[in-house]
């Protein structure tokens, strides 16, 4: 294996559910140490910042080091042109390409002040998600001139993102014995013509500067009943929406409302903007020319939301397919991992780079 495959499976091989990061990121810092000095790394709580601290535009290298909750995943393992494991594609492939970009001798020697931002919880609840402490106790970052965020993409570009609504829908009824449900109201059966009409709704497409998002809503959890003889008397359900970037949270939430019009209750639970579109940025420009990769829209939400927020130009660009993340058998193919560490090194090589006219378009 050349190196760049061994430190994947190193990665795989250490466990860091969200919620247990620690030990990979301390493993992480170990070897980020060896290679910069402590004093260009910054530990945030299991997250860490690596670079320097006065840049003026820095290029951000983004990912996060959790993975979801194992399945039972063996050890990371090659077969074929192919390495398995939890994580392999979502998203220790793009942390190992990360890690490679910040230790190169000769992308060091550009000069190019480049930032790596590793961070925790992402997994897991938006409350939860430390990129949003890191942004805080590191505030030199929302200097950058420009992030790519190496979650899995499919061989593409992908520009923006869509955004997330979760909700508590209630339905009510009132309990009776199940011999005798006339005498009550049966809440779960009561949702029934909605449910029907939920499972019969079609994504509905948005463009937006020639990309096409995909707004879609789904029931994701229900739960109702206390006992197999009493008719229930109140039927719960998550409903999640994904909205495409032309809406606004605010936005969102009353489309979601108006869906779950006949439901009794209606409450948001949790939500995340959705990441900004910007097709015309000159490193995303020359990142596609590299790549050869078409643009696409993001599906997913990702953490070029919460950048975008604070005007930092962000893209999603990164090994591994996303619709192997969070399988029992995920995977992630090897050239996918060579090809966006090539691009990506060479685009911080290139001699024509266009990141000192992104930095003289943020100073102008």
């Amino acid at each position: 294996m050349n190196d760049l495959y061994e430190t994947l499976q190193w990665l795989i091989d250490t466990p860091s559910e969200t919620g247990n990061e620690g030990r990979l990121c301390t493993e992480v810092a170990a070897r980020l140490y060896r290679a910069f000095g402590q004093e260009t790394v910054d530990r945030v709580g299991n997250s860490l910042v690596v670079g320097p601290r006065d840049a003026a535009a820095p290029i951000l290298l983004v990912g996060h080091l959790d993975t979801v909750p194992s399945q039972g995943q063996p050890p990371a393992r090659i077969e074929g042109d192919r390495m398995f494991g939890l994580g392999a594609s979502d998203m220790k492939a793009g942390v190992a390409v990360m890690l490679h970009l910040l230790e190169d001798r000769d992308v060091r020697l550009t000069g190019r002040d480049l930032i790596g931002v590793f961070y925790a919880g992402e997994e897991g609840p938006s409350d939860g998600n430390e990129l949003e402490t890191v942004l805080v106790r590191a505030p030199w970052l929302k200097a950058a001139s420009f992030a790519i965020v190496l979650e899995p993409t499919d061989g593409e570009v992908q520009i923006g993102c869509n955004g997330v609504v979760n909700a508590r829908v209630v339905f009510e009824g009132t309990a009776a014995h199940s011999a005798r449900p006339w005498l009550g109201v049966n809440a779960v059966t009561r949702s029934g013509e909605w449910l029907a009409e939920m499972d019969k709704r079609e994504p509905e497409p948005v463009e937006i500067d020639g990309l096409i998002f995909r707004e879609v809503i789904s029931v994701t959890r229900a739960s109702g009943g206390i006992a197999n003889n009493i008719v229930p008397s109140s039927f719960e359900l998550n409903v999640n929406y994904r909205f495409a970037p032309h809406r606004s949270i605010d936005d969102a939430v009353d489309v979601l409302a108006s869906v779950c019009v006949a439901a009794d209750g209606f409450e948001v639970i949790d939500s995340a903007p959705a990441g900004p579109v910007d097709t015309a940025h000159p490193i995303l420009d020359r990142l596609r020319e590299l790549s050869g990769a078409p643009p696409a829209a993001k599906q997913g939400w990702t953490d070029v939301a919460r950048l975008g927020a604070l005007g930092i130009a962000a893209v999603n660009y990164g090994p591994g397919e996303t619709a192997l993340a969070h399988k029992v058998d995920e995977s992630v193919r090897l050239d996918d991992l060579d090809k966006v560490f090539d691009t990506l090194r060479q685009l911080l090589l290139d001699a024509e780079s266009p990141f000192e006219l992104a930095g003289a378009g943020e100073s102008g």
